[in-house]
C-alpha cells in the first residue's frame, strides 16, 4: 500500500478525524495531499504498543469505493480486466490483497478487494465489489478502471467514508466489547455490524502484520468511533511513523517506494496474488512479460536487507556486490523497533538474491555491511481460519 509526502501544498485535505488528530496532541505532516497524523507519543513508543496491545490509526485518505453491477459474475469480470487475481472464486464475506497492471506487465497500484458478505433480502450485495485504493493513486486508478468497464458495471468513489485501522493482538477485545460478532471474523473477512450504536464495515484485516481491522464508517460518525475505541484501555492512537516502521518490519511493499508501474509482480513477490487460473489463461495486462518471468525467473528480485550494526540505510541507498559493483538499491529502510537493529527491503539482480549473499550498502560516503534475507522480519499476528 502507499502514501507519498507532498511537502509544499496550500489545499492539503483533512480527514473527519483532524480535529480529534489536534486534540490529542499529533504532530501532523503533508501526506499524499492530506495533513495526517505522523505521531503523538513517539513513533517507537507507537510501534511497541501496537505489537504488544491494540492502536487507532486514522486510515481515512484511503480510497474507498464500490464496482455496482447486475451480478456478482459481471463485477468480477469487469475488475479481472487488470486485476490477475480469481476474482470470480472468491467467496462471499472474503477479500484479497491484489493489484492492478498495466500493458507493460508494470503495477498501476495495490490495492484490496472485499466481496460483501451474503444478505438477507435484496440489497444488491450480489453485485457489489469493495476497493481500498492507495491515497496517492486513487484517482489514477479510478480512471484506469473506469476505462475498461463494460456497459451495466459503474465505478462509485465513497470520498464521504472515512477509515479507521485497529491493529494489535489485543484489537479483537477492545472492538468484540462493542460488536461482539467480530470475534467470529478470520484474517481477510469481512462483515457488516453495528460497533455501538455506530453502523459500520469492518475486515479482519490491515498493513501492520499484526491482527487487526479496518472499519469503515460514515465521515459524520468517525470521530465518535474513533472516542469510543480509544476509550478502550488497551488502545492508544497511532500515526504514520509507526504504520510505517510496522510495515516495513512485515515486509509490506509501500506504493511508490517498493513498487511502482516499472515494477512486476514476479519482481516484487507478489505471484501468490496471481490466480492458478489466470496463470493458466494468460487472460490480463502484461500476461506476456509476467509468464515470461514467472518460467525463466526475473532480472532482478525484491528481498530483505539484515544489516549490521545500529545505524539504518534508507530508500535509495546502493545495494553493492563483493566485487564491489551496482547490484540494485534499497526501496525501503529503517530501524526495525521489535527487530532491534535496522531493516530493509529492496532489488537485487537475482544472481545477488540467495538468502546471506554478503553485500555491502553505500549512502553517500557511509557504508553498512549486510546480508540479504526474507523481506519479512517479524512472524504475522493474524488470526488465521483453521484448516479443515
Amino acid at each position: 500500500m502507499s502514501g507519498q509526502a507532498h511537502a509544499s501544498a496550500d489545499d492539503l485535505l483533512k480527514t473527519p478525524l483532524h480535529a480529534l488528530h489536534e486534540r490529542l496532541g499529533a504532530r501532523m505532516v503533508p501526506f499524499a495531499g492530506y495533513l495526517m497524523p505522523v505521531q503523538y507519543e513517539g513513533i517507537i513508543a507507537e510501534h511497541t504498543h501496537t505489537r504488544t496491545q491494540a492502536s487507532l490509526f486514522d486510515v481515512s485518505h484511503m480510497g474507498q469505493a464500490e464496482l455496482i453491477g447486475a451480478d456478482w459474475q459481471s463485477v468480477a469480470r469487469a475488475l479481472e480486466q487488470l486485476n490477475p487475481a480469481a476474482l470470480l472464486e472468491l467467496a462471499p464475506g472474503r477479500m484479497r490483497y491484489g493489484f492492478l497492471l498495466n500493458e507493460q506487465g508494470g503495477i498501476i497500484d495495490d490495492l484490496m478487494v472485499t466481496r460483501p458478505p451474503a444478505a438477507t433480502g435484496d440489497d444488491g450485495a450480489e453485485g457489489r465489489l469493495l476497493l481500498v485504493l492507495n491515497a496517492a493513486r486513487k484517482q489514477v486508478d479510478a480512471e484506469a478502471i473506469r476505462a475498461v468497464l463494460p456497459a451495466g458495471v459503474e465505478l462509485v468513489e465513497h470520498a464521504e467514508r472515512a477509515l479507521l485501522a485497529l491493529q494489535g493482538p489485543r484489537a479483537e477485545a477492545a472492538l468484540a466489547r462493542h460488536c461482539p460478532a467480530v470475534a467470529d471474523l478470520f484474517f481477510m473477512e469481512a462483515m457488516a455490524g453495528d460497533i455501538g450504536d455506530i453502523p459500520a464495515f469492518i475486515s479482519r484485516s490491515g498493513y501492520t502484520g499484526e491482527d487487526g481491522f479496518e472499519i469503515s464508517v460514515a465521515a459524520d460518525q468517525a470521530e465518535a468511533l474513533a472516542e469510543l475505541l480509544l476509550g478502550e484501555p488497551e488502545v492508544k492512537p497511532a500515526g504514520l511513523g509507526a504504520r510505517d516502521t510496522l510495515r516495513l518490519e512485515a515486509g509490506l511493499c509501500l506504493y511508490g517506494n517498493d513498487i511502482d508501474e516499472s515494477t512486476s509482480p514476479v519482481e516484487a513477490a507478489l505471484t501468490w496474488a496471481i490466480g492458478k487460473r489466470r496463470r493458466e489463461a494468460g487472460d490480463f495486462p502484461g500476461s506476456q512479460r509476467i509468464l515470461k518471468e514467472l518460467a525463466e525467473g526475473p532480472a532482478r528480485k525484491r528481498v530483505g536487507f539484515a544489516i549490521e550494526g545500529r545505524a539504518p540505510m534508507r530508500t535509495g541507498a546502493a545495494v553493492l556486490a563483493a566485487d564491489g559493483a551496482q547490484i540494485g538499491n534499497i526501496t525501503s529502510g529503517g530501524f526495525g523497533p521489535t527487530v532491534g537493529a535496522p531493516v530493509a527491503m529492496g532489488y537485487v539482480a537475482s544472481g545477488h538474491a540467495t538468502k546471506d549473499t554478503p553485500v555491502t550498502l553505500r549512502a553517500g560516503r557511509r557504508e553498512a555491511q549486510a546480508r540479504v534475507a526474507s523481506p519479512t522480519f517479524t512472524k504475522p499476528g493474524y488470526k488465521r481460519r483453521p484448516k479443515a
